[in-house]
């Protein structure tokens, strides 16, 4: 079978893709399309992307207001830091908590219920106080949320956009859901993999075009609820994942919903990087835009990095339904913060293209070379916090945009005999087209699969002969971009087992953008949904909101 033909027995066109990769069939895994031209339009949405302006925010993580760790304080300052919105969120409430005869679940009862006393004991009101404090409408955004678990319907978050909306008590997730219709609400699932019954989400509560729910949460420190299969497994003492929970099971159920991510952090840090974020498309810091956008589902959900992505079927954004005939123009564009793995467009839970990103990019030509470069501080094997101050500097180039890297505690929810933990606060203090000032503290890595180092990305225009130094602690290390470009360098600050310093392999423009224009020849449903996601080769992913499309 010729290409040609291969592209219609598929159903769907590949027009174009980035320099940088490859085009899949992922039912028949044959290349499809290659090469290094691409649509005027894809180019520019790739472009685009640089200037692009996505909120981001965690809406759902927890501190010592009822059960967790760190002040509420010290939660808002880490939030700062960087997000531009946040929401800290109390326990509230359980109604058909278990266990009242087993002794192996007294413990757990008790600091459920005793926190729930103390937050309806005064704590609500000096919690909402907090927050409306915190609320500063040129820089960061605050929303106040309670979370109530249930057995028969999954734990769920109740998000308000307003700070006079009522603690409730409620029978159940229903009930709560009711009491709170008179009110700016969304009242959203999340961990949604766990066991139904065993506070996994139960599906056939769902209510389509109930506009207190328009999204789920798919990724937290609980692990990645898009189906039963892939990175980042339930591994928590609340048990396995399965798939009648997930966001797959919902979406072939024919449900509607956009996606979003939130670390459910315990420690205080919300934003907490690797854990989860909420990206939202719009370009005006402003509660009323936010929550709109939010009801919308023009959002989507990424593990940590602040991947950029652009989706569109037909000129409808992610989160939209429409109704089309004949071929749906799907663009796809995406800016990533590290070397793309690959692109995959899912339509009704198949996988239909695959952009894969470049194993080893080609060394940059020209004077100037944009590039991402990301440095990691951290490791050790001692119990004690390392404390890092200093800079990060670029000779020869600028520093156009930075991101960083900072996480909290790798707390997911209390247990026995656990001492109370203070959050450490990671901080930028100064920056301009030249440097970053940091301060940091990093712990040992608890074990080897979960990092708990510091970090930033640079994202720098600069000669390939400019260097990068890391001045902290007494120390320098300088490199250039174009050692970097060659490959990950890294640094002992006390010698063997001691704290280090690491300079990732210098990502460039060509390894972080990404995108493609296909053309779906026609859908298999009457309606058909559609969704993108987005893995690094460092593990870090990105998963949009659909798109439905309906057969005219």
């Amino acid at each position: 079978m010729d290409r040609r033909n291969f592209l219609k027995a598929t159903g769907w066109t590949a027009l174009g893709l980035a320099a940088s990769g490859s085009i899949f069939s992922c039912s028949g895994g044959q290349t499809i399309e290659a090469g290094k031209r691409l649509p005027a339009d894809v180019r520019k949405r790739i472009a685009a992307l640089r200037d692009k302006r996505v909120l981001w925010g965690d809406l759902h993580n927890h501190c010592a207001v009822t059960y967790g760790h760190g002040r509420l304080c010290d939660a808002i300052d880490a939030a700062r830091e960087q997000l531009d919105f946040c929401s800290v969120t109390p326990h509230a409430l359980w109604p058909d908590i278990p266990g009242a005869d087993d002794p192996r679940l007294a413990w757990v009862i008790d600091y459920h219920t005793q926190a729930f006393k103390r937050l309806r004991a005064g704590g609500w009101e000096k919690y909402v106080a907090a927050m409306e404090r915190a609320n500063d409408p040129e820089r960061f955004l605050t929303f106040t949320s309670y979370e109530c678990h249930s057995m028969a319907h999954g734990d769920h978050v109740a998000l308000c956009r307003d700070y006079d909306i009522p603690l409730f008590e409620a029978e159940s997730v229903p009930d709560l859901k009711e009491k709170l219709r008179p009110y700016r609400a969304y009242v959203t699932p999340h961990h949604m993999g766990y066991m139904t019954g065993y506070r996994g989400y139960n599906w056939a509560a769902f209510v389509d075009g109930d506009e207190q729910t328009p999204f789920v949460e798919l990724y937290s420190r609980h692990g990645n609820a898009e189906t039963d299969m892939g990175d980042y497994d339930y591994l928590h003492d609340m048990g396995p994942r399965i798939y009648e929970g997930s966001v797959q099971y919902g979406l072939e159920q024919g449900h509607k919903f956009g996606i979003m991510c939130s670390t459910d952090q315990h420690a205080g840090y919300p934003g907490s990087y690797g854990d989860g974020r909420i990206g939202v498309l719009a370009d005006t810091l402003d509660k009323d835009v936010i929550w709109e956008q939010l009801g919308k589902r023009h959002h989507y959900g990424v593990t940590g990095d602040k991947i950029k992505l652009d989706f569109s079927i037909n000129d409808a954004v992610m989160g939209d339904e429409i109704s089309a005939s004949g071929k749906r123009r799907i663009l796809v564009a995406v800016e990533a913060q590290n070397y793309i793995d690959y692109v995959d467009v899912i339509r009704n839970g198949r996988c239909i293209a695959r952009l894969d990103g470049p194993f080893t990019a080609d060394m940059p030509k020209g004077e100037l070379v944009r590039a991402k470069v990301k440095i990691n501080f951290g490791w050790n094997r001692e119990e004690e916090y390392v404390h890092w101050t200093g800079q990060v500097r670029v000779d020869g180039g600028m520093i156009k945009d930075y991101q960083t890297c900072f996480r909290g505690a790798a707390f997911t929810s209390p247990q026995p005999g656990e001492k109370e933990f203070i959050a450490r606060v990671n901080r930028v203090l100064g920056s301009d087209q030249n440097h970053v000032e940091l301060d940091m503290y990093s712990s040992k890595n608890p074990n080897t699969t979960t990092p708990a180092q510091q970090g930033i990305i640079l994202d720098v225009l600069m000669s390939p002969q400019g260097t990068i130094t890391a001045d902290v602690n007494g120390q320098q290390f300088t490199y250039t971009l174009e050692e970097l470009l060659q490959g990950t360098k890294a640094h002992f600050m006390r010698g063997w087992l001691s704290e280090a310093v690491q300079f990732e392999r210098a990502c460039p423009e060509e390894a972080f953008t990404i995108g493609t224009l296909i053309e779906d020849e026609e859908g298999e449903r009457d309606t058909d949904y559609y969704y993108v996601r987005v893995r690094q080769r460092d593990g870090q992913w990105a998963w949009s909101s659909p798109i439905w499309v309906n057969r005219k």
